[in-house]
This record gives structure tokens, sequence and C-alpha cells, in this order.
């Protein structure tokens, strides 16, 4: 039920069999006043001192009268006694959801046992049930049993200091397994920290032996500068490598008594070779060798002089 008044409070009561649409205004919040209906109430003595202690006991307290669900609880202090709440988030949030409400028309959300405690008469709260105060607690009964009871009135009502923030995923992830998720979480996040130190140390080690380096072998300053180095040297290692093979080719080649070798020269990254006393069309047998050896050349002839040309 919605009662308009001109103040900055502006509650309306959410009870499940009541079907009367409620209304937000534009730029108001509404103050949600839940039925007695929406939650599980408890007055009891606990021994212990604070409600910070209290709430722990909560789950098990209410575990023997609640039907299965997800519950979240709250508690305070009444004199000697606590009185004790348990309610299902999602069953309040759907129904705030058929209503209309969004999260961001709420201003808060109360119990109507906080909101009620000086009650003088039964008020109606649906068509057929009403609520009154049984000594501390509100409770309900048919109406068809209170023959005093009265319409619900909001207009006057002041707003205890006692409200609860629905927890939109509760029903899906209970708070113990959140606890559990987040010490997983803390644990990946120590391992994690512990990573970057052993990084940062061993980026330490290795830029430090970097400058090592580069000093003892002078290098560049820059690692595009050494590479280039590195290409051009790779380059002139295997042109030399491939020279010294192709000479020791040569060197250890069987010649016949009338031949011999009368030049041996490198030259712009070629190899001229000349052997004297192979004349054209006896050459077969030399250049054999040289084919086994999987060498390119050219070969010319002058006089009985065969030359040859390698490319490195």
């Amino acid at each position: 039920m919605l009662t308009k008044f001109k103040r900055s409070v502006n509650p309306v009561f959410l009870d499940p069999l009541n079907s009367e649409n409620i209304l937000c205004e534009k730029g108001k919040k509404l103050d949600i006043i839940l039925s007695p209906k929406l939650y599980w109430i408890k007055k009891m003595a606990v021994p212990v001192s604070s409600v910070r202690e209290v709430t722990k006991l909560l789950p098990s307290i209410f575990e023997d009268s609640l039907p299965q669900g997800h519950y979240s609880y709250y508690a305070y202090k009444n004199e000697d006694d606590f009185i004790l709440f348990a309610y299902e988030d999602k069953k309040i949030l759907d129904l705030l959801l058929s209503k209309g409400i969004s999260s961001t028309d709420i201003a808060s959300i109360r119990f109507a046992q906080t909101e009620f405690i000086s009650l003088d008469n039964a008020v109606s709260i649906n068509d057929k049930q009403s609520m009154y105060l049984k000594g501390s607690l509100l409770v309900l009964a048919p109406s068809a049993w209170l023959s005093d009871s009265q319409g619900l009135e909001l207009g006057e009502i002041k707003l205890s200091k006692h409200c609860i923030k629905l927890q939109q995923f509760g029903h899906i992830v209970d708070n113990t397994s959140f606890y559990k998720l987040g010490g997983i979480l803390v644990v990946f996040a120590l391992i994690l920290i512990v990573e970057i130190f052993v990084t940062s140390a061993k980026n330490d080690v290795i830029e430090q032996n970097r400058e090592e380096l580069f000093i003892k072998y002078k290098l560049q300053a820059t690692m595009i500068q050494n590479k280039s180095t590195h290409k051009r040297y790779s380059k002139v290692y295997k042109t030399q490598t491939k020279l010294r093979e192709t000479i020791a080719v040569f060197l250890t080649m069987h010649l016949e008594e009338n031949q011999k070798i009368t030049l041996l020269e490198y030259k712009n990254k070629k190899l001229f070779v000349h052997i004297k006393g192979v004349k054209k069309g006896s050459e077969s047998t030399l250049l054999a060798k040289l084919n086994a050896k999987k060498l390119i050349y050219k070969t010319s002839f002058n006089d009985d002089t065969i030359k040859m040309e390698f490319s490195l």
C-alpha cells in the first residue's frame, strides 16, 4: 500500500498477497517495509555480548526451522534478548521486480518488526491477513479472527535505524563459497606478487650481466646495432668456412705427375684455381672429384691449363 505525503521519507509496505501496484514518483526513492510473510523471526537470549558475535551463530540457530533455500540474516539487541531475522534475498528481489521496482528506486529495505514496535491495534496488510504485536513480536493472523483490525497507514511512520541490503547473487553462491573463492583469489594474488618479485630480481641480474658482457666484448650500445653486427660477421664466417673447405679439396686432391696447381687466389668473393697439365677433354677425372663435393664452379682452358672459378 502506498500513502502519498510531502516528506523525504517515502515508505511502502511490501506483501506478496497484496495485489495493489506500487508507484514510484519520479525523483523519489522508496523505503521498503517487508511484510512478516517475507522473513522469519526469533526472540531469544544468546550467551554472547555483541550483535557481531550472534550474527555468526544465526545459520545454526535457524537451521532446523527454515525450509530449503538460500538465506541472509540480521540481528539486533532488544534489552536482554536478541531479535533475530532470516530472509531470502531472491524471493524479495523477485517480488520487487514483479511490482516494477528496481534497485535504483529503493532508498532502504526494512522489516515490519522494526518499524511497527509501537503498534496499538491490529492492521490489515492484505485481503485476508492482519498483523499485530504479541508481546514484543509482530505476528500474522487471519483478519476474520480480529474484530478490531484497521487499515494500514504509513503517513506518520518514523523509520528506525534498522535496515538491510539485499544480495543479488546470494542464491547462486552462498557466503561460505564467497569466502572460499576470496581465499583462493588471495592465494593467487600472493603467488603473483612473489612471481613479480622473482622476475624483477632475475631481470636485474640479466641487466647486470648484459652490461658486463657489453663492456667485456666491446659491443655496440643497442641491441639493433649488435644484431646488425652479428648478421654481418655471420655472413663473413659462412664465406670463410666455404673458402677453407674449397681450398682443402685442392690441397688434398691427388694430381697426376704432370699436373700442378699454378694459381690459388681469392679475390672479390671468388676463388680462382689454375691447374697446369690438364687439356680440354681430359678433365673429367678432376671435375668428378669437385662434383663429389657439390662445388659450384665455372671452367675455361688456356692450352694445357684448366682455369676454375668458384663463387663463395
